[in-house]
């Protein structure tokens, strides 16, 4: 997109903007508007106040400060946000107020990692003519990109939203962000983005740190903006891959970083559904159920054996399920989804549901599982249905003979975020498969999990939430430490004298930044 200044805009018939409505899922009733859809030139003026941000951001003890003071204001004003977040989404107050903390926590760890000074990257080289080829002076560093364009989530309206993990670790890196909020928490979106300018004002930040925008088109006109550098979304398949062909598409393409759908597939041994059949259907009912299934972590396909251990897993898993209430979904439209998805998948061949999913009353969806011979998975058909990621509080059991089957179920998968696998006590001290279990699981996913669930994203600094395509558009993290890193790009510096250097690559290390100074790791 080609940006043009007021004097060369010709204005056209006067549009009305579109109303953007707040909405209870509980009933479907909207309960006021609270922003319009911005227009093109809005959203222009967003991003042209965030690039006008930069310089402001650009002292580290400044933004490290904003961030912490931002997630204090949270906190500050938790009763409030948690009761229109839960008017907004129906997730439920506790649910809300432990994400709130961890969207909190999030900014402050963030904040830690720009004091530390680590994610900069400094490396420094002093001349050395005995190399072949000669070394000069070199000196690298990472710099911001500049203006980052994030799409919020649906699912996590603290954690993936407006003041979620690609804000807080963009913000971190020196850039400045402009949200694309989401139309199932817009009245949210606009108090969290007032706390965040809040926090902004009182360390002498302007507000175009953190711009918000309404609107699908607006998010078209986002993604193209030439100011903007870069793009973090968390999504559907067909919303994330539109953009991020977008942003490929522009004169000047863009790192576009996307959390598409993932299918998280389980392995359960023979072994391990013999030793602990019980423990294992009741952990897989409450992680397929956790926020109405809700999480982008939900497992949605389980590889489990024929036989009397499996038979006792899928006992243990019906049981749990079907004590399982119905429950509300972020939205009518996603309802209607689910309910039309998982009657499509039950109605495939050789396809039960002992647990029946889909409507659970007008507003309300009802939990449940369906199960297929694997066999019906490792070969392409009808049932690849099965093998994309439904929405919602469902999984589907696959009923393998034998390890060739596992094995041609998981050739098929696309990428994930996560894979599971449960083992007996014996193959986790390294007797039978595990080994090779893993290591199939492995191309598979960015996480992969021995005898554990994969819904709870720990906000740490080994974490990886990303995987391969369609799990994501990039080899990232959208959680962790290392998150920071998809704001910056290396720049190196040759042969210039000290007086013209950053201070962060001068010989006496005025910064006192971890670095690598001649070979040598400095901390």
């Amino acid at each position: 997109m080609q940006s043009t200044s007021d004097a060369e805009h010709v204005e056209g018939p006067a549009v009305a903007a579109a109303p953007v409505w707040s909405v209870d899922p509980r009933t479907g009733k909207q309960r006021e508007q609270v922003a319009v859809e911005a227009s093109a030139q809005e959203v222009d003026a967003a991003v042209r106040a965030a690039h006008a941000a930069r310089d402001a951001l650009a002292d580290r003890s400044v933004r490290a400060a904003f961030l912490r003071t931002a997630a204090d204001e949270l906190k500050a004003a938790e009763s409030t946000l948690v009761e229109v977040a839960d008017a907004e989404t129906a997730l439920g107050p506790v649910r809300l107020t432990g994400e709130l903390t961890r969207t909190s926590y999030q900014l402050r760890a963030s904040a830690d990692i720009v004091d530390e000074g680590e994610f900069l990257g400094v490396v420094v080289n002093h001349p050395d003519d005995t190399a072949t080829p000669p070394i000069p002076d070199l000196r690298r560093y990472k710099v911001p990109l500049g203006v980052v364009a994030v799409y919020s989530a649906s699912n996590f309206p603290f954690a993936f939203s407006v003041p979620g993990g690609d804000t807080a670790s963009a913000l971190a890196a020196g850039c400045p962000v402009v949200v694309k909020a989401h139309p199932d928490h817009p009245a949210l979106s606009e108090l969290v983005a007032k706390v965040l300018r809040r926090a902004a004002d009182r360390h002498g930040l302007p507000d175009g740190v953190l711009g918000l925008v309404h609107g699908f088109e607006a998010g078209v006109e986002l993604i193209r903006h030439p100011l903007v550098a870069a793009a973090g979304f968390t999504g559907s398949v067909r919303g994330g891959r539109a953009l991020f062909d977008a942003a490929a598409a522009r004169a000047v393409p863009i790192p576009f970083h996307g959390e598409l759908g993932s299918l998280n597939p389980v392995v359960v041994t023979e072994a391990a559904a013999t030793e602990r059949a019980e423990a294992i259907g009741a952990g897989l009912a409450g992680s397929m159920t956790l926020g109405v299934g809700q999480f982008c972590v939900k497992p949605g396909l389980v590889l489990v054996p024929t036989g009397a251990a499996g038979d006792g897993l899928v006992k243990s898993l019906t049981d749990a399920v079907s004590d399982t209430d119905a429950g509300v979904l972020l939205d009518h439209r996603m309802r209607d989804n689910f309910v039309a998805g998982v009657a499509e998948r039950a109605a495939l061949p050789d396809v039960d549901s002992p647990v029946t999913p889909g409507s659970g009353g007008e507003h309300t969806v009802a939990a449940g599982f369906l199960t297929v011979p694997a066999g019906r998975l490792a070969a392409q058909g009808e049932h690849d249905l099965l093998l994309e990621e439904c929405f919602g509080p469902v999984t589907v059991v696959a009923r393998y003979e034998d390890e060739s089957e596992v094995r041609g179920v998981l050739s098929r998968l696309p990428g994930n975020l996560t894979a599971t696998v449960q083992l007996s006590a014996e193959e986790t001290a390294g007797q039978g498969r595990g080994a090779e279990i893993l290591a199939e699981l492995t191309p598979l996913a960015g996480r992969v999990l021995v005898n554990g669930w994969p819904t709870g994203v720990a906000v740490a600094a080994a974490q990886q939430h990303g995987g391969p395509y369609p799990a994501t558009t990039s080899t990232s993290t959208s959680v962790g430490g290392t998150a920071i890193e998809r704001w910056l790009r290396p720049v190196a510096y040759q042969n210039t004298p000290e007086a013209l250097l950053p201070a962060e690559l001068r010989d006496g290390n005025p910064l006192g930044l971890p670095r690598r100074f001649n070979g040598a790791l400095e901390r």
